[in-house]
Parts: C-alpha cells; sequence; structure tokens
C-alpha cells in the first residue's frame, strides 16, 4: 500500500511540475475545439488487489504501455478521447512451501480500449474518466525456487478473456507533445474461480506516458 501511494504522489508532483513549466513557457496555442490523433508509449505500474483463496501478498511490477488515441472535441470543453493500448499488467510474490522458499511472477498482456469523457478547463490541461475494456492476448507465468525455474504460457479456460473496468487520468499538453498519468483498475476479476495454482484477482494499475499528437 505504502508503494502504491508513494507512486500516486510521484504522479502528482510529475503533473504539478509539468503544469508550472508550461505556464512559464507560455504555451497559449489553444486548440481544444480541434480534433488531434496521436500515438503514445510509456510504463504500468502495475499490482493486484480483492485476493481472495490466495496464501501470499502481491508486489507490483512494471510493464510496457503504447499505442493510440483520438480526442474528439464537444466545443472547448468537453470531449471524447476513445484509446487503444497494447498493456502489460500482472503482480509479483515470494512464499514457503515445505521449508523452500520461492518467488513468483505473472505477466498479463491485454488490449485495452478506454473511453474516457474529457474535461479541459485550459488547453495545456485535460481531466480524464471513463471505463474500459480489456481483452487478454497472453498470459505467462515465472516460478522460481533455489534449484529450478519455470516458465510457461497460459491460455487456459479459467482466464477470462475480456475484463471491464474504469480508469481516471489526466494529459498536460506541451504543444505536440502530451504527458499523460492514468490510474485504472479492473470491476470484473480476471479469473472464474481461484485456487492455489490460479489465484483469483482483479488489476490495478498507474500508467506513465509520453505522447505525439498531430
Amino acid at each position: 500500500m505504502k508503494t502504491v501511494t508513494s507512486r500516486i504522489g510521484l504522479v502528482i508532483v510529475l503533473f504539478l511540475t509539468t503544469i508550472c513549466y508550461s505556464q512559464e513557457t507560455k504555451i497559449d496555442n489553444d486548440d481544444r475545439d480541434q480534433m488531434r490523433f496521436g500515438f503514445k508509449a510509456g510504463v504500468n505500474f502495475s499490482n493486484v488487489y480483492d485476493e481472495e483463496g490466495n496464501n501470499f501478498v502481491a508486489d507490483g511490477k512494471t510493464g510496457l504501455a503504447a499505442g493510440v488515441f483520438l480526442s474528439v472535441p464537444f466545443g472547448k470543453v468537453i470531449g471524447f478521447q476513445p484509446e487503444l493500448i497494447y498493456s502489460q499488467k500482472g503482480f509479483k510474490a515470494t512464499g514457503s512451501v515445505l521449508g523452500f522458499d520461492y518467488d513468483y511472477k505473472r505477466t498479463t498482456t491485454y488490449l485495452d480500449i478506454p473511453l474516457l469523457l474529457q474535461i479541459k478547463p485550459s488547453s495545456n490541461f485535460t481531466l480524464l474518466a471513463g471505463p474500459q475494456f480489456s481483452y487478454l492476448l497472453e498470459t505467462k507465468n515465472e516460478f522460481n525456487n533455489t534449484s529450478n525455474t519455470v516458465e510457461e504460457e497460459i491460455n487456459g479456460d479459467n482466464y477470462k478473456k475480456n475484463i471491464f473496468g474504469f480508469v481516471v487520468g489526466a494529459d498536460v499538453n506541451l504543444d505536440q507533445f502530451v504527458i499523460g498519468g492514468r490510474l485504472g483498475w479492473d470491476i470484473s476479476k480476471s479469473d472464474s474461480d481461484g485456487n492455489s495454482d490460479s489465484p483469483r484477482y482483479k488489476n490495478q494499475v498507474i500508467q506513465l506516458t509520453l505522447g505525439y499528437r498531430f
């Protein structure tokens, strides 16, 4: 929990610093009523919550986030921003079985489709919130103990392909460049049932990206 809180604090500091910079440089190109298309890439800081049937506490991991977005204005203040994002999520964990310590890491790769409402109080700053639909592309589990390492790809029936979630965030617009921050979490579970081999959980992600818009 402390790690998640510190990362949220980092996002806030980043946005405040960027806003101050944009004000100092006087970027006054007000294009809030124009349709814009762009691409972006960055990093996910992911973990899980609402763990059930587990004998461990999950820790966060990092992953890739990259994709495209479209900004559709409904005037200067309100707009709509759909996105298509390749997004790596998952978690890490440590535990002990029969006196042997182990490390466990799960990487789940999704195609995320957030459908975001834009609120644009200024040309340099945009608030975003809305639902997100995620389609599971791949699941990888890595299990390490003192003697060996096992890595496997899983595409079993127990893993839900379609996940529903919610996203809130903000963009700082510096002319053509966009610095974005998102906080996302699943509402539906990623597994149909949970047990010690296939834990049931929901994803949560802090996402930071740098984009370019046309």
